[in-house]
């Protein structure tokens, strides 16, 4: 089965018995595994979309011939150029028949699977991300940036898509995480901002540092699903947000910022997507991070736009710059290892481990990327170029240069 799948790179397996094969040409990327059990190998065999995060949280597989990334890039370019392997193509056909079944997201259910994986500890957040707890695709305009400097680069990005030409400007923010976005945009552009999450966590940091930023009267944040939002805007931006939509829900998303957005108000919505048009979540992903998410390819959410009216005035897609982003999280990740698992478990941080580096490598060789899509409910609601873009994204902001991100606060509630 292993001998078909790889056909490129190197691939290193070494079974319970000691046993060693190397498959594939050779070549980069290159890397292994060790299948410690006979219930490893089995497992492996019959599921292994499943089966590798699950073995590789219990311990029962190890990366060798190089590390844990090393290891996930062979497997994901591989899949990528000849598909899942042995028998489980059968099982991935079925993951996309019932896909719309498995994404049904009423509010409640939406509450819930936020929580799952927003409210496990926000502490555990703040020692892998960037000071400003942005927890979504960095923008890399040179590959060269600290972290830090590009999630500042990816907010001002995002703000010069909406247009806040001028102060007061109201914006909706549609799952708004910790804050960082909210703030940034009060802060730097002077609008008035209401961040909206269903994650009770994030909803406590989030108003904490309002205060504690001097913006309680300019920004504040509710505990609120999408849906519920029912009063017009001058700006609607959405960041990370769609993956948690669901592709039963698209037209209500999109319905609700066209429903929501004066006349000549302007939206930015930014997602992960795929290359490769519509598929099916990873099931690992499925089981243990995002239950019910799913990252939408672009054919799959035009017609949503398309439908609700909307113009998509804009669109960008974002290459390689979430895969320098989890790569930057999973360094920051190892490096406070041993303070998170004392806090949590090993299997955690295995579990941890695994999703950051499967994501990257999905990003590098699995055919995933961000889009950024602008939006505007009229036709006049933008000059004619896109040139103002960039004027906006490089003019100086009040309170931007040399100011430290907002700290995020402790969730005294926790």
């Amino acid at each position: 089965m292993l001998r078909r799948f790889v056909q490129r790179g190197a691939l290193v397996v070494r079974f319970p018995d000691g046993q060693e094969a190397t498959l594939g040409p050779g070549g980069s990327p290159a890397g292994g595994f060790h299948l410690k059990t006979s219930r490893a190998v089995r497992r492996m065999a019959m599921n292994p979309s499943l089966a590798l995060g699950e073995l590789y949280m219990d311990g029962e597989i190890e990366p060798i011939a190089g590390d844990l990334h090393d290891m996930l890039d062979v497997l994901t370019l591989n899949q990528t150029l000849s598909g899942d392997p042995g028998f489980s193509w059968m099982l991935d056909w079925v993951r996309r028949a019932i896909r719309r079944f498995r994404q049904l997201n009423p509010a409640g259910l939406a509450r819930r699977r936020i929580s799952h994986h927003y409210d496990i500890d926000e502490a555990v957040y703040g020692l892998f991300l960037d000071e400003d707890r942005q927890y979504s695709c960095a923008y890399f305009p040179t590959g060269t940036e600290t972290l830090e400097q590009a999630q500042l680069a990816k907010k001002r990005h995002i703000a010069a898509k909406l247009r806040l030409d001028r102060p007061g400007l109201e914006v909706l923010d549609i799952g708004c995480g910790w804050g960082g976005m909210a703030l940034t945009l009060a802060r730097e552009c002077g609008a008035r901002v209401t961040g909206i999450t269903l994650s009770q966590e994030q909803l406590a940091v989030a108003q904490a540092r309002a205060e504690a930023a001097g913006l309680g009267g300019q920004v504040r944040f509710e505990l609120m699903d999408y849906r519920a939002w029912d009063r017009p805007v001058d700006r609607i931006v959405s960041v990370g947000m769609v993956e948690h939509v669901g592709i039963n829900h698209f037209a209500t998303y999109f319905g609700a910022i066209a429903r929501n957005l004066r006349e000549d108000g302007v939206a930015l919505v930014h997602g992960i997507g795929r290359s490769c048009g519509p598929g099916a979540t990873n099931p690992w992903i499925n089981k243990y991070i995002f239950p019910g998410g799913y990252s939408p390819a672009l054919s799959e959410v035009v017609p949503a736009i398309e439908k609700a009216g909307l113009w998509a005035t804009d669109i960008e897609i974002l290459r390689l710059h979430y895969a320098l982003t989890l790569r930057e999280w999973s360094r920051r990740f190892a490096a406070h290892r041993d303070e998170i698992r004392a806090r949590h478990s090993e299997r955690f941080c295995r579990m941890f481990e695994f999703y950051l580096a499967g994501a990257e490598s999905v990003f590098r060789h699995g055919g995933h990327m961000n889009w950024q899509v602008q939006l505007a409910r009229t036709v006049e609601a933008l000059p004619l170029s896109r040139d103002y873009m960039l004027r906006e994204e490089r003019a100086p902001r009040a309170g931007a240069e040399g100011s430290a991100p907002v700290p995020v606060m402790a969730n005294t509630t926790a």
